[in-house]
């Protein structure tokens, strides 16, 4: 499923917002949580602030491991 240039504007926007905590190297969080905000898209999440509560839940949950 593809998005149009907003959303995924919007998509990428709240990925750096939640992620902004965080190294951009430290990719596996940042494609856990990219992970789980696309699955949360494609279920029909549309609204930002829900976008975020679910991309800072995914963060909090991400493995130790990738930190």
């Amino acid at each position: 499923m593809g998005f149009d240039t907003a959303t995924t504007t919007l998509l990428r926007a709240i990925l750096d917002e939640v992620c902004e905590s965080i190294s951009r190297h430290e990719t596996g969080v940042r494609a856990h949580v990219a992970s789980k905000i696309l699955e949360a898209a494609t279920k029909g999440e549309k609204t930002p602030d829900g976008l975020k509560q679910i991309g800072r839940a995914a963060l909090s949950e991400a493995p130790t491991m990738w930190r």
